[in-house]
């Protein structure tokens, strides 16, 4: 009966709106980066961090108030009391491991034990308790639970928590965390050498030297000479002790100049890493931007147009480093990736921005791929890629592309309409060019517009100095010239030439949102 109350309560919890909605913002919250509200989470936890330290400073010569004291102790420590149980609680899903146990065994005929899910679920809970961070969060909360005010002290820890919120600090212990071999390596070699000279100056000195009473000074003496601090509080007076104390200052300055250049190395296979990260971080935070897939010549000659428009929001992605370096002196934003990779693609906003991806690497292949990953992550990035021709045309479409462009086909038409219509072809290129009065323009009626509902007889388009072209309904069926009895509709998609500042009045006029409709 038991058994069969916690499996239906397994399946609420999977199916609950409500509570799956507060899981996913709590996650969002806690460990999403890209979450756009997360960093307001952590500036106030650092500021929480930072008042229960100078609280902790104060204290040590003055006296709190009352309503300090509790703010440190008890509302301070409830929000990381809280937050630490979230922590856990996000860890991974108990009623997800239920349900797909109970669906493998129903699959498989067999008896469904609900003890292996929830088993394998607290075994992760539990050792996610003993990781670092998990160890740091339990310390920080333990001064509000003390029988005795020494257990103050754990306050300290809470600086620890700040590893958490400050990004700078995360990156530099990844930095590091990629060298701990060596790290690890130069540690055991710095125990061995403590260690060795320890027991060296305890021999030598401790009948002659007053300042060596035990081991433990000898060992305190051996790591502050091989670090160079030398206090001087302990000093060999034997000649021998001074031989030992010349070796470990050798192999002290030899062990700082090591470690010095393992850390710069580390720094500067990251260096160009951590900017590439910093330049998808300056991107998501846009609404909308566009990825730019491919630095190639059609990628230059849009930039070179559209560059001030875009500003910051694009990136060029490509994976070779060459094309990537030409970008960068050119002025534009670019990083050394595979953009044909799923994870690529991911790093950016995808749940929040509206992304305009446009696939233009030499390669079909690598464009088809880039289509698939994006429109897996999310339907509505809006892809545009490039073919070399009507069969890797189609293969795009069937991957997902919303538009296709056929440079060699639209080269050649160009081409035979500067031979044989070259007045046409002059006004053409001027237009799509800009270097025309006249330009051509999307106006998109969105919902609540004024454009909804008004018939094409309705809109004065001489009155703005407008031509209208065609319009395209939502189902993307294109009408040149429509008529003028012509309902606008929701979805619908004018198609507009006129002077620049032409079609900014009339969007001013009509396509402002009309919210007493």
């Amino acid at each position: 009966m038991l058994k069969k109350l916690l499996i239906q309560f397994a399946f609420f919890l999977h199916e609950s709106k409500h509570y799956n909605r507060i899981k996913e913002i709590s996650h969002n919250f806690l460990l999403n980066s890209d979450y756009k509200y997360k960093k307001y989470f952590d500036i106030f936890m650092i500021l929480l961090i930072v008042s229960s330290i100078a609280i902790l400073v104060y204290e040590v010569k003055h006296s709190v108030t009352n309503w300090i004291d509790f703010f440190d102790l008890y509302v301070v420590t409830l929000i990381f009391t809280l937050e630490y149980v979230a922590r856990v609680w996000v860890h991974n899903s108990w009623s997800k491991e239920v349900i797909k146990e109970h669906a493998e065994a129903n699959f498989l005929g067999k008896e469904f034990s609900l003890l292996a899910p929830t088993k394998r679920v607290f075994k992760e809970k539990f050792f996610y308790l003993l990781t670092p961070s998990a160890i740091i969060d339990l310390l920080a909360i333990l001064p509000a639970y003390r029988p005795l005010r020494v257990l103050r002290i754990f306050v300290l820890f809470r600086v620890f928590k700040l590893l958490r919120y400050t990004k700078s600090i995360h990156q530099f212990m990844e930095v590091l965390s990629t060298k701990k071999f060596e790290l690890f390596t130069l540690l055991f070699l710095l125990l061995f050498i403590v260690t060795t000279a320890g027991i060296a100056i305890y021999v030598f000195e401790e009948k002659f030297n007053p300042h060596i009473n035990s081991l433990f000074d000898a060992f305190y003496w051996a790591l502050i000479t091989i670090s160079t601090v030398g206090y001087g509080d302990i000093s060999p007076v034997t000649v021998e002790g001074r031989v030992v104390s010349m070796l470990v200052i050798i192999a002290g300055i030899a062990m700082i100049s090591f470690v010095t250049s393992v850390i710069v190395s580390s720094f500067s296979e990251k260096l160009d890493e951590l900017k590439e990260n910093r330049l998808v971080e300056e991107t998501n935070k846009h609404e909308d931007f566009m990825i730019i897939c491919g630095y190639g010549q059609m990628t230059r000659m849009f930039l070179r147009q559209y560059h001030q428009t875009y500003k910051n929001r694009y990136i060029i992605i490509d994976n070779n480093k060459k094309k990537i370096d030409e970008a960068i002196k050119e002025g534009y934003r670019a990083i050394v990736e595979d953009a044909s990779r799923h994870d690529v693609i991911a790093k950016f906003n995808v749940s929040y921005a509206n992304i305009t991806l446009l696939a233009l690497t030499g390669s079909d292949v690598a464009n088809i791929y880039i289509i698939l990953n994006a429109k897996a992550l999310s339907s509505k990035i809006k892809v545009i890629t490039r073919a070399s021709n009507d069969n890797i045309a189609k293969k795009c479409k069937l991957a997902g592309a919303d538009h296709v462009v056929r440079p060699n086909v639209v080269a050649n038409k160009m081409l035979l309409t500067a031979i044989t219509q070259p007045v046409m072809y002059r006004a053409i290129y001027a237009i799509l060019t800009g270097q025309h009065l006249a330009q051509l323009d999307e106006v998109l009626v969105r919902e609540h517009q004024k454009l909804i509902g008004i018939s094409i007889l309705d809109i004065n388009f001489k009155s703005f100095k407008l031509l209208s072209l065609g319009i395209q309904n939502e189902k993307g069926e294109f009408m040149f010239n429509p008529s003028l009895d012509y309902i606008i509709k929701k979805g619908d998609t004018l198609l507009l030439m006129g002077r620049k500042v032409s079609i900014s009045y009339f969007k001013s006029s009509y396509a402002k949102v009309s919210y007493g409709a």
